[in-house]
């Protein structure tokens, strides 16, 4: 292991609060000779899937975490706005057992508690807490805050509650971002006593640690708020932040990161510099590396539990009725047609694909029963069980439709039927699989957007403080994309002329492109996938952290359609 572990590092998938792409980032790490890396977004794990995966191709250990929000009180209660006060915490899976307590605090955060942010309380955390290591988080942690106010008797209080909760494995968080090398530097007074401010708390907030970390035996972890990968990304992160916020660049009072580009990854030689005398805190980050060993299994799938007629397995009822109704679809079938009924069931039921077929025939049955109409299209129609089953609609012997360009022994992934639904009635199907699989075992599938390249130009200009003219006259330059080749603001200055001579003759233009190749690709916001549905076996909760959807009550998965299909979800369009 490395001399320090990165143990609070904010990605892409914070939503506008991160601008770590996943792949640089561990990337950056590897190349600075680290060997383990977390990721601890806020309040969410939309990226765990993909961080996961990248750091085990690059061979970094994946530490998967949040950096949480705890109620100060019952979660359900909801106080009016100026009288609301969250506190940060960061947690880590040590284990399977973390990781899906991990993604029950975060579900019931955002189904049961969210108000402004996703919140978990004291209760909920305790209920939850084995398999997890927990630090005190920032000076935005219910420790800190104590002492920012002086209170450390309070202070005390808390971290004793927290080490009752999870013993050994709590840990004081202390983070050192020279605020005082900043306000020599502020370009005005506001700014400046802003930043004196945040310097004297941040000096309160480590002395008391330090002091609570010697009365009551609490190991010091040294930690790095990261929120980008390189110190000259700053600017990049500062826009981001201005977009999400609906600020410019010029605001005085908002969240600003352009005044202390301190907010990078660090290398083990600047954070053994940073300290230098509490070497155990950075020992501590190796050790909490050590205990987490989580291995999320991937490739392996978890079908939903269909309701068989006792005595019979998912197998020999597919294949029963499979040979049923190919009497009633083709009365006086040949020995050949036999033979593909066969061949089809023998890679159907070989592949454990069985229950997938019964699941999806029940649900087409139903919405015939309802008169609600639909329509299966695509390779689906090249199987002559979809057929006789009446999933689909086409004899594919008619038509001499192939069944293995639909399935075949050497697919690594389940079938992948796609249901047209009239679309006024789609709630309806949608409801059914939530009765008749449980609630808490179906939701729809998030998906993200992204800022692309015209978007991120438009945002780049405003935040920067131009006209809406500008940003627009640039935007207008680049070409729209083609789907599933979108266009980048790097192609599109390599093909389009015009804009690469805007570019080269004018600095205004210059400086919003390139800020704009900062920030494009990032994700800007979660939405509702137009038509993917995940059903577990059991509760979803154990598979992917889930949430509302940002505009109304859908429940939505945390895990995007590629990431729920990885941890085993099966998908329904």
């Amino acid at each position: 292991m490395s001399k320090f572990v990165h143990l609070h590092v904010h990605t892409e998938y914070s939503l506008l609060d991160g601008l770590s792409n996943t792949s640089s980032l561990i990337s950056f790490v590897k190349e600075n000779g680290m060997d383990a890396l977390a990721i601890t977004d806020h309040g969410a794990m939309y990226g765990v899937v993909d961080f996961f995966k990248e750091a085990k191709k690059q061979g970094i250990k994946p530490i998967i975490g949040i950096e949480a929000y705890m109620a100060n009180g019952n979660m359900k209660e909801k106080s009016e706005r100026g009288k609301t006060q969250n506190f940060h915490l960061l947690l880590l899976a040590k284990n399977d057992e973390g990781y899906r307590n991990l993604m029950k605090l975060t579900s019931l955060a955002h189904i049961e508690g969210y108000y402004y942010k996703p919140r978990f309380d004291r209760e909920t955390l305790e209920k939850y807490s084995k398999g997890l290591i927990c630090t005190s988080a920032c000076p935005l942690g219910e420790i800190g805050q104590a002492l920012i106010q002086d209170d450390y008797k309070l202070a005390k209080k808390t971290a004793e509650w927290f080490l009752d909760v999870f013993g050994q494995d709590y840990y004081l968080e202390i983070q050192r971002h020279d605020f005082d090398k900043w306000v020599t530097q502020a370009s005005n007074s506001e700014i400046k006593r802003s930043l004196v401010t945040v310097s004297e708390n941040s000096k309160k907030v480590e002395a008391g640690v330090i002091r609570l970390s010697r009365d009551l035996g609490i190991p010091l972890v040294a930690t790095n708020d990261a929120h980008y990968v390189n110190k000259g990304d700053a600017k990049a992160q500062d826009a981001l932040v201005c977009i999400a916020t609906g600020k410019t660049i010029s605001d005085i009072n908002r969240m600003r990161y352009i005044d202390t580009p301190d907010f990078y990854i660090k290398t083990p030689d600047e954070m053994s510099l940073l300290f230098k005398d509490l070497p155990d805190s950075l020992e501590n980050t190796v050790k909490i590396a050590e205990k987490c060993n989580l291995d999320i299994p991937l490739g392996k799938w978890f079908f939903p539990l269909f309701n068989l007629p006792y005595g019979k397995t998912s197998n020999n009822y597919l294949s029963e009725l499979a040979k049923e109704k190919l009497k009633e679809k083709i009365p006086g079938f040949s020995k050949e047609v036999n033979l593909r009924l066969e061949h089809e069931l023998t890679i159907i039921c070989q592949k454990g694909y069985a229950p997938y077929f019964l699941i999806v025939m029940d649900m087409v049955n139903w919405a015939n029963e309802k008169g609600i109409i639909t329509n299966t299209r695509g390779s689906a129609a090249g199987s002559l069980i979809s057929y006789v089953l009446g999933i689909t609609t086409v004899n594919p012997l008619t038509y001499y439709l192939p069944f293995e360009r639909f399935l075949n022994p050497f697919r690594p992934s389940p079938p992948d039927i796609d249901l047209d639904v009239a679309d006024d009635r789609r709630e309806e199907i949608i409801n059914y699989i939530s009765f008749k699989y449980g609630k808490e075992s179906v939701a729809q599938i998030c998906t993200f957007g992204r800022m692309l390249a015209r978007g991120s130009v438009r945002d780049t200009a405003r935040v920067l403080g131009y006209p809406y003219s500008v940003g627009d006259r640039i935007s207008k330059l680049i070409p729209i994309g083609s789907q599933g080749f979108p266009m980048t603001i790097e192609r599109a200055l390599n093909e389009t002329p015009d804009l690469k001579n805007y570019y080269d003759s004018d600095k205004d233009a210059r400086l919003i492109i390139d800020l704009a190749k900062a920030i494009e690709g990032n994700v800007r916001h979660i939405s509702v996938h137009a038509a993917g549905v995940v059903v577990a076996p059991e509760n979803l909760t154990d598979l992917t952290p889930i949430q509302k959807e940002p505009s109304g009550e859908k429940i939505i998965t945390q895990y995007e359609m590629h990431a729920c299909e990885d941890v085993g979800l099966i998908k329904f369009d």
